[in-house]
Order: structure tokens, then sequence, then C-alpha cells
């Protein structure tokens, strides 16, 4: 029988640097809350589960935070502050379109001057600019805060940390579960000190299921902020029932139901009232377009629309 979400925390310890992100957290959630903002949490990529408590092996996921880094700069191009609690060393928001060699072929070396310099060739301008200018404008608007996890537990620590410190923006506050959290974990007690040896022969490694924390999250730690989570699976004939199940279990506002194969074009908007399709077609992909605009157009539409329902109650 799997723990309970208040055993995990007690026999799980926090990261070392939890105060100092509550610190951080707190004060950019004061800030958006004295100008009157809407808030979302958006969670994003995959999480690590140690195998050894001075951690060389981990089991993992295959999320890089696609998803996730690319709707919080939708969300910051309408007006959101945004908290992106992200994996580290996965995707992030702006950097993910200069990510790696990319960025490299972009620059040139200038040695015509008595000094060396680097910048864009001007073939790229066009690309890095507009990128450039909307990072510019979230980092002057400072409506973005990014705070980083590797870990199931830290993750889990931080998400908890950072929804306490949401309810006061009431229904103007979003949490978008975009995160591929890990459904098994290895308990504290149960992991080893130091690095697993070979010699040792094959480890027999038995994973426990992680508690259910869409659950508290809902009931009582953002209780009435508009929480989006996603499902994925690779049936289609079991999405919309999953999503719809997930949805009566814990009584949270959508369910983002979406296939692997189809995931980057196609996702079902699940609520308790009915099911709407959101679709990038190939003409919208040719023209530069992602799925997660629409993603995030359609949510700010119900989110306003709860806010005003909420307002009037």
């Amino acid at each position: 029988m799997p723990l309970s979400w208040e055993q995990f925390y007690a026999e799980n310890p926090p990261p070392s640097d939890l105060d100092q992100k509550r610190h951080y957290v707190q004060d950019f959630c004061q800030k958006h809350l004295n100008n009157g903002s809407r808030i979302v949490l958006i969670t994003s990529g995959g999480t690590t589960v140690p195998l050894e408590h001075h951690t060389v092996r981990f089991v993992d996921n295959f999320s890089a935070g696609t998803r996730g880094s690319a709707s919080a700069e939708y969300f910051l191009e309408i007006g959101y502050a945004v908290i992106f609690l992200y994996r580290l060393k996965s995707i992030e928001p702006y950097l993910r379109h200069v990510m790696g060699s990319r960025f490299l072929d972009m620059l040139e070396i200038d040695k015509s001057a008595d000094n060396t310099s680097i910048s864009v060739k001007p073939s790229e301008v066009h690309n890095i600019l507009p990128v450039l200018t909307k990072y510019n404008a979230a980092k002057e608007s400072q409506k973005f805060l990014q705070v980083g996890f590797t870990t199931l537990s830290d993750y889990l620590w931080l998400l908890k940390t950072i929804c306490e410190t949401l309810p006061s923006f009431g229904a103007r506050a979003m949490i978008y579960l975009a995160a591929a959290v890990s459904d098994f974990y290895v308990p504290a007690t149960q992991m080893p000190t130091h690095k697993m040896q070979s010699q040792d022969g094959a480890p027999t490694i038995q994973l426990d299921l992680v508690p259910k924390i869409l659950q508290p999250l809902v009931s009582s730690w953002v209780p009435n902020a508009y929480v989006i989570s996603f499902k994925l699976e690779t049936d289609e004939n079991i999405l919309i029932k999953k999503a719809r199940g997930a949805l009566l279990k814990y009584k949270h506002k959508i369910v983002l139901a979406n296939l692997m194969d189809t995931r980057r074009s196609r996702v079902v908007a699940v609520t308790p009232e009915d099911e709407t399709e959101i679709i990038l077609t190939e003409e919208q992909k040719q023209k530069g377009l992602e799925l997660e605009k629409f993603i995030v157009d359609y949510l700010s539409e119900e989110h306003s629309k709860f806010i005003m329902e909420s307002t009037a109650q």
C-alpha cells in the first residue's frame, strides 16, 4: 500500500536550499499580489528517482520540458506572472530556440578590428531578434521566476512550498502541471548510502508508488486556484475515460489529455461539462506556430470565466 502524502513528506527530507527558494517565491508573489496580476505556476520536465543517497545512478523518464517551456513564454506574452518550476538541464523558455550547436551556428568571429569580437551572423538576426526581444520584455517586467529541481523528492517539496504561497491570489492563481512526475520511487530508508558496486551482483530494487499529490493540492494547498493537469496515454480508447476519472477523483478544473504519438499536434481539454479538441494544423506548423500557443489562449479564456464566476459568488 502506498504511503500517504503526509508520510511521504515525513520520510523524505526537503532540499537543502528549500528555505532560500521559499523566500524568493514569497517575494515574487508579494510583488504581483499587490499589482493585481494573474499568476501561473508551471511545472516542467521529468523527475529523477535516485537509487543511492550519494547519487550516481537514478531512474529517469523521457520528458525534456518542451511543453512547459513553450507554455511559459505564451503565458508571459499575455501578461501572467509565471513561476517556472523546472527540471535542471531540461528545456528552458527562450533558450529553447537557441540550444546547443544551433546557438554557435548563429555566431561569427570578427577579427578585422584591433579587438576580436563576436556577433550574430546577419543571416540569423531575423531568427534571434524576436527571441531576444521577448526575453528582454519578460526580464524587464519582472514577471518571470525560475525555480529548479532534479529529484522527485525535491520536486514534491518545492511544489508544496510554492503552492502554499499562492492562496492569497484566490481565483487569479493557475496551476499548470506539465511536469512528467515519476509514479514510482525508492524510499529513502531503502536506499544504500554509497554507490552500488557491480562486483556485488545485480541489485534487487523495490520501487514504491508515489502518493497522489493532486488531491491535497486541490483540496488544501490552493483550494481556490484554477488547476490543470495532463494525462498522457498510448491508447486512444482509454484516453478520455482516464481524464474524466482524474477529474472526478481530484475535483480540479481541466485535464489536458494527449496521446504519445500526437502530443505535439493535438490535445483534448476535458472538463466536467465537455471536451474541446485543440489542434495544430500542418499549415499552422509551417508558419512557425506551436500547439502551446493555442492551449494557453484556450486556458486564458477559461480562466477568465472562472475568475468572473468566483467574483460573483
